[in-house]
């Protein structure tokens, strides 16, 4: 026979042996949260191994993911597939039990945890997506969509600035299905935290509006049992239950020192650990017994099979909703929408109108949001300037729960990791709009987005200079540049209405990651096209202006600055007859995702003669402008003035793209004028 003790022991001594194999890795959580996981995982959460991503299974979060042992033991122990032979290759090369859990590499990883608190925000997101997938689709006797998320959060994830972010939200919109387990132990890694971080955690989430259990023993399963019980209970509040722990439990000489957070115990102290334990077996060693108290197989195809059957019942009653959850569940957009998107990018190439791309966006927004019910927009406070919201917004409150339409307060952070956790989660598309200065705030956030292929869109407005009056401290120069820097990220800065209504069609479409849309606060001309320029928008990059003959030069602009560089083509042909060919390239990832035939029909290796113009930093574009190119761009702050002002004073004038042309044509003028 098993105990619950012996159950939770298998996890310490897996966890153990795996950290010492790799003589890497962080032995003091898993061991001093085996008894929490444990009654979590046998007695309450549902969810089937056998197949890891059955949608209504309970969410597990794991946001202190330095303990990855933890959930890799649970996962292994419970019947995923997940094998000995893979703890055993625990931080080695190619294994699926990497440092920190990799949601898309490890089954039943539901995130990519790390740094500390983006898993709490992203259980957040998984907790209010099931309420307003909920909200859509369940019908009386017909609960789809129902399940927890659970999250398993330490010291350090609450001292993140994150946490109250995102805690504040959770309470403030009731997401009563949410269940935080704290691990109180009170040890990081510089030693016990009563010097820098004394406040009152359970009066500090009662003040967010959650339910607090306080005081529970993280080492007895009868009252971690009784707090769970208690949390589920609570339909209208997120809970908080705050368990006392020993870190390291069970290794004698280390246990509630920091020494044991993140260094291997040892052979001798994994040898002492065993004997306090009174686990008698060998390293990696699991009895049977063992393996047939976690086995979680049959349960979960039980709790799976019973929902198949209520949903083939569902199907029958409501035939039409039945089809659109499968489809939302899918992830793949309605054909009416690509064929729409088509039909309104052409409609706007003809209409021939001035706008500001954040403008532009919201009327894209306003026309593509009928045909996709999935997307869920919001702002971080400022849906009046991003233009994120349209005719149909419906926002999400405590009390009205099938929205579409998030207001996130000043919380940029917690806005982006909540949106990984909605798309983590299923059944929408999420966006979020702030201006492009304070994607600083989010950025980790979005670097997530890319290293977990999401599809969430970031809406990034006023991106440049042209911001204006409000001076330097909202004047990006440096972001666009650092945003193409994250693999995987989709960047498009486009330069009229028409780029953006396709820049918005191909974020849309593409699953297999993030998109930030960078758009202008000005207002821009809207440039002609002829019906093969039209087509290539998507690829990239495209050549908007062709001279007659061979080009002598060439010019590539993103943006409001490719209004600038056709006007300066136009100049050079009047004042010399100058053949100048004009690239607009609104996103390089796209671009240079292409085949090399394509990059070459745009950017003919033979024309060294070269141009680039960008109202941002300068060093990523010498790529393309070669050692005899130029690039005008921005190497410093701004200033407060007016963005026509500053345009002139920095150089985005047709003159100075003029001047720079001349001088890669001709050497001789370099320096002068």
């Amino acid at each position: 026979m098993f105990s619950r003790e012996r159950l939770a022991n298998a996890i310490r001594a897996l966890s153990m042996d795996a950290i010492e194999s790799a003589r890497s890795g962080h032995p003091g959580a898993p061991l001093g949260m085996a008894d929490i996981a444990e009654v979590v995982w046998n007695d309450f959460m549902r969810h089937n191994p056998a197949n890891p991503n059955w949608f209504n299974r309970d969410r597990f979060v794991l946001s202190n993911g330095h303990a990855s042992m933890l959930l890799y033991s649970l996962l292994h122990l419970s019947g995923y597939d997940l094998s000995l032979e893979e703890i055993k290759k625990f931080r080695q090369f190619k294994s699926k039990t990497p440092g920190h859990p990799e949601h898309g590499l490890t089954p039943g990883v539901e995130t990519t945890t790390g740094p500390l608190g983006q898993g709490l925000a992203n259980a957040v997101g998984m907790a209010l997506a099931e309420k307003i997938l909920a909200a859509r689709f369940n019908r009386d006797g017909f609960n789809l969509v129902d399940h927890f998320t659970y999250v398993f959060a330490g010291d350090g994830c609450l001292m993140e600035g994150l946490s109250h972010e995102c805690c504040s939200l959770a309470g403030t919109l009731g997401l009563g299905k949410l269940i935080l387990l704290y691990d109180d132990n009170g040890i990081t890694i510089d030693g016990p935290v009563e010097g820098w971080f004394s406040e009152d955690i359970p009066s500090r989430f009662e003040a967010y509006g959650w339910h607090v259990v306080r005081g529970v023993d993280g080492h007895n399963p009868d009252a971690i049992g009784n707090a769970v019980r208690e949390a589920r209970a609570q339909s209208s509040k997120p809970s908080i239950i705050c368990c006392r722990t020993v870190i390291g439990f069970g290794a004698p000489n280390v246990c509630g020192k920091e020494k044991c957070h993140g260094s291997p115990l040892g052979r001798e102290e994994i040898a002492a650990a065993r004997k306090v334990l009174e686990w008698p077996y060998g390293p990696f060693e699991i009895p049977d017994d063992i393996y047939a108290g976690w086995d979680a197989k049959k349960k979960g195809a039980r709790h799976e099979h019973l929902w198949n059957k209520m949903f083939c019942a569902y199907r029958e009653r409501y035939p039409g909703l039945a089809e659109e959850f499968s489809r939302r569940v899918s992830g793949h957009v309605p054909g009416c929408f690509s064929r729409r998107a088509e039909e309104y990018i052409k409609e706007l190439n003809e209409i021939a109108q001035d706008i500001a791309t954040r403008k532009a966006s919201q009327r894209v927004i306003e026309e593509y949001a009928p045909y996709l019910p999935e997307l869920i927009g919001g702002s971080a406070d400022l849906s009046c300037s991003n233009l994120t919201n349209w005719s149909g917004t419906r926002p999400v409150s405590r009390t009205s729960r099938d929205g579409n339409y998030i207001h996130y307060g000043v919380r940029e952070f917690a806005m982006a990791a909540i949106m990984n956790g909605m798309a983590l989660h299923g059944g929408f598309i999420p966006y979020g709009g702030t201006f492009l200065v304070f994607s600083d705030y989010a950025r980790n956030a979005m670097r997530m987005s890319a290293l977990m292929k999401l599809r969430t869109i970031y809406v990034l407005t006023h991106d440049s200079i042209g911001v204006g009056e409000d001076g330097p401290t909202h004047q990006p120069v440096e972001h666009t540049a650092s945003l193409r820097l994250i693999p995987g990220m989709s960047l498009w800065r486009p330069a009229d209405a028409v780029e953006t209504a396709v820049a918005w069609k191909v974020a849309l479409e593409d699953e297999s990651g993030p998109t930030c849309l960078v758009l202008s606060r000005q207002t821009l001309p809207h440039l002609k096209r002829e019906q093969a320029q039209l087509e290539n928008i998507k690829r990239g990059a495209y050549v908007l202006r062709d001279p007659e003959g061979p080009p002598d030069a060439l010019i590539i602009a993103t943006g409001s600055e490719v209004a600038i560089c056709l006007d300066a083509a136009e100049e050079l042909a009047r004042m010399g007859g100058y053949r100048v060919r004009v690239v607009s390239m609104p996103s390089v990832e796209r671009f240079e995702a292409q085949d090399a035939g394509y990059r070459e029909s745009v950017l003919p290796p033979e024309i060294a003669a070269r141009v680039v113009v960008e109202a941002g930093r300068t060093s990523c574009w010498y790529k393309y402008a070669g050692s005899a190119g130029r690039v005008i761009g921005i190497d410093s702050f701004g200033e407060s003035a007016p963005g026509k002002e500053l345009f002139n004073h920095f150089g985005f004038t047709v003159r100075r793209v003029v001047e720079a042309v001349l001088e890669v044509l001709q050497p001789e003028l370099r320096g002068k004028g």
